[in-house]
């Protein structure tokens, strides 16, 4: 796994905690576009929390955009967001 994503994995659960996090590199989908050419990567993103809970959809990518201020655009330049409470998606 890369060092990218390692390094924007660790920033979620270090600030939201997540019970459930994966975060898929898209980029290759974007081969030749111009973020992909920026170095900037592409990536989905399913993340369930608690954090999440009176929160409306707004303002829970809020959250993970202040979270990730600092990854956008150097490491991040689309980030296709599901975030969730886990009563909202249940992993079992």
């Amino acid at each position: 796994m890369s060092d990218r994503i390692e390094r924007i994995k660790e920033r979620l659960q270090t600030i939201i905690k997540p019970v459930h996090l994966e975060l898929l590199d898209e980029s290759y989908k974007h081969a030749g576009h111009a973020g992909a050419r920026q170095g900037g990567g592409h990536f989905d993103l399913l993340i369930i929390s608690t954090v999440f809970v009176g929160q409306n959809a707004m303002q829970r990518h809020r959250m993970i955009y202040t979270a990730l201020g600092d990854f956008i655009p150097a490491d991040i330049h689309a980030l296709s967001i599901k975030a969730y409470t886990p009563e909202e998606y249940p992993l079992n």
